[in-house]
């Protein structure tokens, strides 16, 4: 494959901050352009969309999402009182 220096030096520099060999990111425009729009799997087919993720971030999701995933507490509540309370006549 041959690119002009300055398509190459562009290709260098993304990979580079990505982390990532140019043959891996060539390898990653290639399925994303060739990938088809109506993929039967929309999880599947979001893959790849977001950049800057950690390297390993298949590999350890659980423990991503874990360190990220901020649950609510439970909700405090009133124990309600089982005898009416009768209204004043």
């Amino acid at each position: 494959m041959y690119l002009e220096e300055a398509d190459l030096d562009r290709l260098d520099q993304w990979s580079r901050a990505r982390g990532w060999t140019k043959s891996q990111a060539i390898r990653a425009a290639v399925r994303a352009l060739t990938r088809s729009t109506a993929s039967k799997d929309s999880l599947f087919a979001a893959s790849g969309m977001i950049d800057g993720l950690p390297r390993d971030v298949s590999e350890r999701f659980d423990a991503y999402l874990a360190a990220t995933f901020v649950a609510e507490g439970a909700v405090p509540y009133r124990a309600t009182s089982t005898k009416r309370r009768q209204r004043p006549r």
